[in-house]
């Protein structure tokens, strides 16, 4: 079974739980999923992008260090592809089939630090809005849940 680690910086509010919570129960059919919370790095200015800079880079080691080794990493973020459904459904298959491990990224309200988007295999943008980070966990999970769908035929995707 598919190994999905999902890295987030921040915690997650009560109202977004119920909803990861439901697809986590849906891929379960398909993968095991593991998520990793990672504080996010505080910052006293936020106009100083020197301070906004250096969080960034603390986090991006924090995030490097939980990656599990041999999995295929998926950074999210704005300059990322934007596949639809059935292309990122073949890029998890791939990925699936390469691998048998997969780890998602998702940074803080400011993005992720260049040295984990250079570690990372593929760079994904779910779409040129933005979204709460937050939010983008569930959006990211239906997605995931959708893709895994598609790979096994089944009639969620239509």
């Amino acid at each position: 079974m598919v190994q999905l680690t999902v890295i987030t910086i921040g915690a997650l509010s009560s109202h977004f739980k119920e909803s990861v919570s439901e697809y986590e129960k849906r891929l379960s059919q398909f993968c095991t999923v593991n998520n990793v919370n990672i504080k996010e790095s505080k910052i006293a200015d936020e106009d100083d992008r020197t301070q906004i800079e250096n969080a960034l880079s603390e986090e991006a080691d924090r995030i490097i260090s939980k990656i599990p080794v041999g999995a295929y990493k998926i950074a999210l973020c704005v300059e990322g592809e934007m596949p639809d459904s059935i292309k990122l459904s073949e890029i998890i298959r791939k990925a699936s089939d390469t691998s048998g491990k997969i780890c998602l990224i998702i940074g803080s309200s400011h993005g992720l630090h260049d040295k984990v988007k250079q570690k990372c295999n593929y760079r994904l943008s779910v779409s040129r809005l933005t979204f709460p980070h937050q939010l983008m966990r569930v959006i990211l999970l239906e997605a995931l849940y959708r893709s895994f769908s598609i790979i096994a035929n089944k009639k969620y995707h239509k």
